[in-house]
């Protein structure tokens, strides 16, 4: 095993142990939207001092983005990554917003985001600060892709949502949907 992962198998078999966090599962998802704001990045990015997501987070909140959107579906937050340009390692798009009804008409500065139908592995975060756990989740996807313990990754729409367990950011969990290949 390589060394750099090692201890974070050793943290996700605990946590799946303690039964703080589940095992990924497989589930057919259909096809739904989501209206928010959006912004293009990349991995590479991230891991800067340009990176985007912290901050269209941020917007996210202060702008009260959440309110403007009509016609929600549900009181979850969802984020979407679509438009991928290649895979893992290169641009894509975030948009971060709530699911409305397909073909909802959106307010000027909002967009639709389309997040298509088919499988989706689910991989639960563990519970603590949002942005550690969800960004400890996806280095377990990328681990899993890179072990081919996932199956072929689609790249066409993930997501992550944030439902009634993310209320309190300093102790969340989120599920994150990794859309596969059928």
């Amino acid at each position: 095993m390589d060394s750099a992962i090692a201890p974070l198998a050793v943290i996700m078999i605990s946590a799946i142990v303690a039964g703080e966090l589940s095992a990924p599962k497989t589930v057919r998802q259909a096809a739904f939207s989501v209206a928010g704001i959006e912004v293009r990045t990349s991995n590479a990015k991230e891991v800067t001092a340009d990176g985007v997501i912290g901050k269209q987070w941020q917007k996210f909140f202060q702008d009260g983005v959440l309110e403007k959107i009509p016609n929600k579906v549900d009181g979850s937050i969802y984020a979407v990554y679509s438009d991928y340009a290649s895979d893992k390692n290169g641009e894509y798009s975030l948009t971060i917003g709530a699911k409305v009804p397909v073909g909802s008409q959106v307010p000027p500065g909002l967009v639709l985001k389309a997040v298509t139908a088919g499988n989706y592995t689910v991989v639960t975060s563990e519970k603590g600060p949002v942005a550690k756990v969800v960004v400890a989740a996806w280095q377990r996807v990328w681990a899993m892709e890179d072990k081919h313990e996932l199956g072929p990754r689609a790249y066409k729409t993930d997501y992550e949502l944030y439902d009634q367990r993310a209320a309190d950011p300093q102790n969340s969990q989120a599920d994150l949907y990794i859309g596969t290949k059928e």
